[in-house]
């Protein structure tokens, strides 16, 4: 019994705090749209927006993702002769390190790594673990050597890497 009394004095008592508090759900409610101010000028002068010019279709510099059915097939767009180049073996390498490198933005196109390893922009290769090598551009990014990369869908598909491993790299300076 106690506890119902309890109860509805304190509903009572917040009930007539209704003006100083405000109701936090208020802004959820939705407000009527604002009429736009009426134009002088008749809707016969206003310009439709021009039409795009879809005559000369172009090659995307960017690839979107998120389409229904894109699979890394489609997001790679490097040719065969791009494929069979950074997979030969490059002679005189430097031996930089090894990283641990995941998966970069895919809808980068090329051969590249972005990793600490490097403080210029220069052409290298990685080796996997299971003897597979590409040549791809090295590309500097901050942070310490002992810290990730970030491996190009094309590279990873040219090491036979899955594209959600942590695949460890030896890096290497051409």
């Amino acid at each position: 019994m106690k506890h119902l009394i309890l109860t509805f004095a304190l509903i009572l008592s917040l009930s007539a705090c209704g003006e100083t508090f405000s109701n936090p759900f208020e802004a959820l409610k939705k407000k009527p749209p604002a009429e736009e101010p009426a134009s002088e000028e008749p809707l016969s002068a206003i310009d439709p927006p021009a039409e795009p010019d879809v005559s000369a279709p172009s090659e995307p510099s960017v690839v979107e993702v998120g389409a229904v059915g894109q699979n890394a097939a489609s997001l790679d767009k490097s040719t065969t002769a791009e494929k069979q180049a950074a997979s030969t073996a490059p002679a005189g390498a430097t031996f930089l390190g090894t990283t641990i490198a995941s998966l970069g933005d895919p809808t980068e196109q090329g051969f590249w790594l972005r990793t600490p390893l490097v403080e210029t922009e220069t052409q290298g290769s990685v080796e996997t673990e299971s003897g597979a090598v590409v040549q791809l551009k090295l590309i500097p990014i901050d942070g310490p050597s002992s810290a990730g990369s970030r491996i190009s869908l094309a590279a990873m598909r040219g090491l036979n890497l899955g594209l959600t491993d942590l695949a460890s790299l030896k890096v290497s300076k051409s």
